[in-house]
């Protein structure tokens, strides 16, 4: 069973507009009659600096309010999306959590809501077959969070799939470098290793076979072919030697 996760929400914290002023005060009014600077010392009075400090404290409160505004819409989009997934409703869910992660991109509060829908996205592309999109999907919460186990676990089951078997290892590998004692991905490295062999074995041969291919498509036009040519090992060198047979 896929599990899509959902625990994570981003707190949302309002902020009353008088516990704001109680805690920044707009303008020390008592410091400027402290014998420090006098009015016929400045360019601009107290009275015309104070409009400049209140207009850069309100533009900090209304930056504020505008990135709690993006958290809160960036978690509904999440929350829609597990919804729609628990429903099969694959593609309606994934475009919830694209709604989730343009609501939430470039804001640091959300590296951690982001990262969980690109792996709630690639789920839902594994659901639906497309393994090389779940691979895009997990690479790019594994940039967010580096150790995040199920977009690691989800990743190397796509790279099987896809018979990517050396990619699988290494994602598999990561899991138990962050997690020595899952026995889960021990049994998968034993189960992966023969495969990956029997495919290296299986690309140098059709590799190989090109190799004589050409060879002969060249030496052909000479009444030749490679056949013609034995490679012979030097038991003492180890090193081969080319010799011509007819």
């Amino acid at each position: 069973m896929v599990v899509i996760e959902a625990e994570e929400s981003v707190p949302i914290q309002k902020q009353s507009s008088s516990s704001s002023s109680s805690e920044t005060p707009i303008l020390n009014v008592g410091d400027a009659s402290d014998g420090f600077e006098t009015a016929s010392e400045r360019d601009v009075s107290d009275e015309e600096d104070q409009p400049t400090k209140s207009t850069a404290f309100q533009d900090a409160l209304n930056d504020d309010e505008l990135k709690q505004k993006a958290l809160a819409q960036a978690n509904d989009g999440k929350l829609e999306g597990n919804k729609l997934f628990g429903e099969g409703k694959y593609e309606e869910a994934l475009l919830q959590y694209e709604v989730a992660l343009q609501a939430a991109q470039d804001m640091p509060e959300s590296v951690e809501l982001r990262s969980i829908c690109h792996s709630n996205r690639a789920v839902c592309f594994s659901k639906m077959g497309k393994y090389e999109d779940t691979i895009v999907e997990c690479t790019k919460a594994l940039e967010l969070n580096p150790t995040y186990m199920k977009a690691l676990v989800r990743r190397g089951e796509a790279h099987e799939k896809l018979e990517h078997f050396e990619e699988a290892i290494a994602d598999t590998k990561k899991i138990l470098e962050l997690d020595p004692s899952n026995d889960q991905a021990r049994k998968a490295i034993r189960r992966l290793e023969p495969l990956a062999a029997e495919k290296r074995e299986k690309m140098k041969e059709e590799m190989l076979s090109k190799l004589k291919e050409m060879g002969n498509s060249v030496l052909g036009r000479f009444g030749m072919s490679v056949d013609n040519f034995k490679a012979i090992k030097d038991p003492n060198t180890g090193s081969y030697s080319i010799s011509f047979q007819r």
